[in-house]
Order: structure tokens, then sequence, then C-alpha cells
């Protein structure tokens, strides 16, 4: 029987952790150094007005050539996948990251409360040399979540690590109505996506099981 092929996620996202093992699949996690904000400005000196999925995409290729720098000798090119991600939201036209503060986390709930907001995924896909890249697009309808509440999701500390500040799987799904698009790729890595780009490497999805 030919050797099953594995999964690296470059990665520290327990979410993004969270939605392979969910799918059956237990990835080797390799957690790239990447500063995001170099990166960014990198790509805004190559590009003076880069488009969400662009920036989104080129972190997450950021992210897949430092894991690939800093763990090659970890990393079978032979049959291992590479799969790195960036997510940010698009809120009135400016792309926000995570939060990172309280302070910030409850600022930006007051803003995006009762609206609507695009969450874009850059994925980075890279198998035996090669990258391949793609975004993913959902729109998220937020509820109008009361100061108190939005002050208590903000001390729990868990948005703050989060792009757009919230999560949808855990406290956070108490507070967004509905989604349009893809679940997955708002907590973190979109599986259709993964999906269509395994195949066009010529993997299939259960190539990757638990079994």
């Amino acid at each position: 029987m030919a050797e099953r092929a594995r999964l690296v996620l470059a990665s520290s996202s327990p979410s993004r952790l969270s939605v392979l093992r969910s799918a059956g699949v237990e990835p080797e996690v390799l957690v790239p150094g990447v500063d995001e904000d170099a990166a960014t400005a990198e790509l805004h000196a190559r590009v003076p007005s880069p488009t969400p999925a662009q920036v989104v995409c080129h972190l997450a290729q950021a992210k897949s050539r430092a894991v690939l720098d800093q763990y090659g000798d970890r990393v079978d090119g032979a049959r291992t996948v590479v799969v790195a991600a960036d997510s940010m939201l698009l809120l009135d036209g400016e792309l926000q990251g995570k939060p990172l503060t309280a302070e910030r986390t409850v600022e930006r709930w007051k803003r995006q409360r009762g609206a609507a907001a695009t969450l874009v995924t850059g994925h980075a896909v890279t198998w035996r040399g090669q990258t391949v890249t793609g975004s993913s697009e959902t729109v998220v309808h937020f509820a109008e979540a009361s100061d108190r509440d939005i002050e208590a999701y903000a001390a729990t500390g868990e948005p703050l690590q989060c792009a757009g500040a919230f999560t949808l799987e855990a406290l956070g799904g108490w507070f967004i109505d509905r989604i349009e698009g893809d679940p997955s790729s708002v907590i973190g890595l979109s599986l259709p996506l993964l999906r269509r780009t395994f195949a066009g490497f010529g993997l299939q999805v259960s190539d990757f099981w638990n079994r």
C-alpha cells in the first residue's frame, strides 16, 4: 500500500488545527516566525494598492515559505503538503487584523455590531516545490451586542488573537447572527478551497485522513 500523504499546518492557530482535526486530519504543526507587518510592508512596496485577497494570500505565502526555510529538515517534500493561511476582516473598506488588546476589541465591536463585514482568508498550499495560493470570502452579520456583553467578551481574552475580533465556534458565536459563505473559512481554513487545491495536485482529501 502506498505511503499516506502528510500535512503540515504552518500556523499556531488552535482554530485552524480544530478545522483539520474535525475533518479527519491530524497534521504536524510547525509555527512560522513571520513579521506580518514587515511582510505587509514588503507587499505594499511592490503593489501600491493590493486587494484584500492579495494581502492575505501574501501573508499566507510568507508563512509557508518561513516554515520551509525554518524546518526544511522536517518536511519531506516528496510526500508532505504544507498549508498556511491568514485571515483579515474587511470592515467599512478597511482591513482589520487581530485586535491584540481588550480595549481595541471593545472599540472594534462597537464599530461592527449590527453591521455586515467580509472575512477574507488567504491560503498557500505547497506540494513538491510548487505553491498555489487562493482566497475565500465570507460575509459575517454581527449581532447588536450590548456594551456589557462586548466588554465581557473582550475580558475573556478569546477574541484578542482573532482576525475580526471574534470566533464563530466558541463564545463569539453568541454574537454572530448569520454568515453567507463557507463556515470553515470563518473558523480559519476553507475546506472546499483546500479540497480543490489538493485535486489540482492530483491528491484526494482522503489521502490525509487518519486511518
